[in-house]
């Protein structure tokens, strides 16, 4: 049986699923994608091939095992995306969540059958119809739960909001101990520097104190003064539009002290390790491509 454990961010990984880049399928059609940035390198061409991203991915479960982590895949299904597997579903403490996805990636939840069963079923939670909810949006810091979402009128039409407010009275009343704060997301269909597509996009807690944080990411500038007041801004790393774009915030910690960035983010790794920590360098350009990185493609298990 796995004993789920998941209270925050950044203590020491001990478990987790790692999507898979292999039989990826063919390059989306324009009209079958969920993000503008995938749109952007399939019109350009630029689109990632299968190989180079199942290459980086090993190389991450590669780093991952380096720290004794146990890591699951999905069993892989045919010319399907199974690489963000945050998507899906999430942990919080021992509650094992899935998320209310679009309707034609449920069958990327069978893919971890064999892990679900590994866990209590009283431990499963299947949220109610209306509620949405995507592991991108969903960040734990000590007694709060960030959850992004986007408050537009529109909605309905944003295939970019995957998070709507009933997803976070879900939270609130699932678990009444803990402060679930709303932070409502600038959201694009058509142009990737203004699209925070999660969260995880344009904030992330790293270590106990500090952070990455966009402030452009927030349609409310209350919401990004209020995460600097919790944080202190001198522990917060600013990253910039263009950056925001590459997914600087969308790094991974294996431990309060070991953060898994990629390996161009020269400016946020030189920060990183001036304040203490062990940058785990690992090329992840190509997987990027598809608005999403290393806490996009990981769904942590048990944390210490």
């Amino acid at each position: 049986m796995l004993h789920l454990n998941v209270k925050d961010e950044t203590s020491r990984l001990r478990a987790l699923v790692l999507g898979t880049a292999r039989n990826n399928g063919p390059v989306p059609k324009p009209e079958e994608t969920y993000d503008p940035k995938s749109l952007e390198h399939i019109l350009a061409g630029t689109y990632p091939k299968e190989q180079d991203m199942v290459t980086e991915m090993e190389a991450f479960a590669g780093v991952l095992k380096k720290y004794e982590v146990e890591v699951f895949r999905p069993e892989v299904i045919a010319d399907y995306n199974q690489i963000f597997a945050r998507d899906i579903a999430f942990v919080v403490d021992d509650l094992f969540i899935k998320s209310n996805i679009l309707p034609d990636r449920e069958k990327e939840l069978n893919a971890i059958g064999y892990v679900m069963e590994k866990i209590a079923p009283d431990k499963i939670i299947t949220p109610p119809e209306e509620v949405h909810i995507e592991g991108g949006d969903v960040m734990l810091w000590n007694d709060h739960i960030f959850v992004g979402t986007y408050k537009g009128d529109d909605y309905p039409e944003q295939i970019t909001a995957r998070t709507n407010m009933h997803g976070v009275h879900f939270l609130r009343d699932l678990f009444p101990n803990k402060e679930v704060k709303a932070f409502d997301l600038v959201k694009s269909r058509t142009e990737a520097r203004d699209n925070a597509l999660h969260l995880d996009c344009c904030f992330q807690p790293v270590g106990r104190d500090k952070g990455i944080i966009y402030k452009g990411g927030f349609r409310n500038e209350e919401d990004y003064n209020d995460l600097v007041g919790l944080f202190g801004k001198e522990n917060l790393f600013h990253i910039t539009r263009d950056e925001m774009y590459y997914m600087f915030s969308n790094v991974f910690s294996i431990a309060a002290d070991v953060v898994v960035s990629e390996r161009n983010f020269t400016r946020l790794n030189h920060w990183l390790r001036e304040n203490g920590f062990t940058v785990e360098e690992v090329a992840y350009a190509e997987i990027a491509k598809q608005e999403g990185l290393f806490r996009c493609s990981t769904m942590p298990l048990i944390r210490e």
